[in-house]
């Protein structure tokens, strides 16, 4: 169940603190409100799903630099969140503009609260709505997947399961195959009204997308909740109508097998009847979307063209897939694996979703290894990155694994003290500054290009920093230890 975020800025525990939207992103008003939550914590993006209304009081935001407020915008984008609620007052005066320059680019409201309200008072009054309308429609949803499974046991065809779903929504109900051919059909579908699309795996393979169009008078929140409860059902028709073929089977094990971390036996056993070699180069490919199911075909295409061989699983909003770079070496599969990251580059994904690429295992046994650490470069990746490269990420990976945070805190602390210290009263951004140039190799020219500035000012802030950590390192063996800094203080 979700409200719009015009409808919920109508409520009266919101409406008090005289809202206002600050930016103009498009159809912003009609987005789905799934939840209201709120939070002074920066590090909030991980924890959401997407659909919040995110309601905050500005004072953690207004004592940390514009990088930092940057960063944070774009976190949430990412996830997907209907909008922020910022609170102006005393902490925060106003919303700054370039963050708000970010969010527009980014595409999340920026909602601006001139009035004090007590956030708990707007979150019991839209969250208890919310959850009441979801527990009827989860209700009315099994009861629709009920009467459709009664209709499959009675033999039952798709036609017929459709009509079931059709009569019980007042939706027109169609069964699309991922290469737009349509499987089968009930219902109208008119001009206008709203579109609903929910995929429909079999053993984790996107076999069909369902789309539900609800007329402007039906209630396209009921509508979805009793797609996504008949996916099984409909999964069940599908694979009575289309089972999957013997080595079909067996690449989707092979998947779950990584996935899961099993014995290396099992991957020699399961990699031969998938078609993929248990010997030479892999890597492991992660992508967190939430069209991860409709990527698929497309990811697959992709792969096929690139490597030799590969499998792919999707589940959730997470699509994994492994790719055989070849038996001529590491050499030949590293240079294979940088092809396959720029073409991933080129991957039309939805907003918000993130794409890593683990490192190069030798044989098929080092997969798991890959697509773990695919996933901890994830975790630890700017939002924005793009596809992420695990390999580029080796130093913050092996410190997450191997220092605890209070060493990593210490040797940052000893090292750049200063720095991290002027940042922080002067609002600078001199540690970006020093990580951006030290990241390229102390190339003050291409430093210059990444921070958007003019050579001249980059010489002037690489001057305070070094006046700030003892003197210019280059020659003095003190660099290592200074990048080692940078690349920790991430953490």
């Amino acid at each position: 169940m979700s409200i719009s975020l015009g409808a919920a800025l109508e409520y009266q525990s919101l409406k008090s603190a005289e809202p206002r939207v600050l930016n103009n992103v498009p159809e912003s008003l009609d987005r789905p409100v799934r939840w209201v939550h709120s939070s002074e914590v920066l590090d909030i993006a991980p924890l959401l799903s997407g659909g919040e209304l995110l309601l905050s009081g500005g004072q953690a935001l207004a004592g940390v630099t514009a990088a930092r407020q940057a960063d944070y915008v774009r976190e949430l984008a990412a996830r997907g969140i209907a909008a922020l609620a910022l609170e102006t007052g005393p902490a925060l005066p106003e919303v700054p503009a370039a963050m708000l320059a970010i969010a527009q680019t980014a595409g999340l409201p920026v909602i601006e609260l001139r009035q004090v309200v007590p956030f708990v008072g707007v979150m019991q009054e839209v969250n208890s709505l919310l959850v009441s309308e979801s527990v009827e429609h989860l209700q009315r949803g099994d009861q629709a997947s009920h009467a459709m499974a009664a209709e499959l046991a009675h033999g039952g065809g798709l036609d017929q399961l459709l009509a079931v779903l059709s009569e019980r929504t007042g939706a027109g109900a169609r069964l699309v195959s991922p290469s737009g051919l349509t499987l089968g059909a009930a219902g109208s579908f008119d001009d206008g009204g709203s579109l609903t699309t929910v995929d429909v795996p079999v053993r984790g393979v996107l076999a069909a997308r369902l789309e539900l169009h609800m007329p402007d008078d039906g209630d396209g929140g009921f509508a979805r909740v009793a797609g996504e409860r008949s996916v099984d059902i409909l999964g069940l028709a599908l694979l009575q109508r289309m089972p999957p073929g013997l080595k079909e089977l067996a690449g989707i094990e092979l998947m779950r097998a990584i996935n899961s971390g099993s014995q290396h036996w099992q991957l020699q056993q399961l990699g031969p009847a998938s078609g993929f070699p248990v010997k030479g180069a892999v890597a492991a490919v992660v992508i967190r979307s939430t069209g991860a199911g409709h990527l698929r075909p497309a990811v697959d295409a992709l792969l096929r063209e690139r490597v030799p061989h590969s499998a792919s699983y999707a589940n959730n909003a997470e699509l994994i897939a492994l790719a055989s770079l070849g038996d001529e070496g590491v050499v030949r599969g590293a240079l294979n694996r940088r092809v396959l990251m720029d073409s991933l580059r080129q991957l039309e994904v939805p907003a918000g979703s993130l794409v890593a690429v683990g490192p190069l295992g030798s044989r098929i046994s080092e997969a798991p290894w890959s697509l773990a650490e695919a996933r901890r470069a994830l975790d630890l990746a700017p939002a924005g990155k793009g596809v992420v490269d695990a390999d580029a990420l080796a130093v913050e990976l092996l410190a997450q694994e191997s220092l605890d945070l209070a060493t990593c805190e210490g040797f940052v602390q000893r090292q750049l003290g200063a720095v991290v210290e002027h940042d922080r009263l002067k609002k600078s951004e001199l540690m970006r500054t020093l990580t951006v140039w030290l990241d390229t190799g102390c190339n003050t020219a291409q430093a210059a290009r990444e921070l958007h500035l003019e050579r001249q000012s980059l010489h002037h802030r690489l001057q305070r920093i070094f006046e700030l950590c003892g003197g210019d390192p280059r020659g003095t063996g003190r660099l290592a230890a200074l990048h080692l800094a940078t690349r920790l203080a991430r953490l």
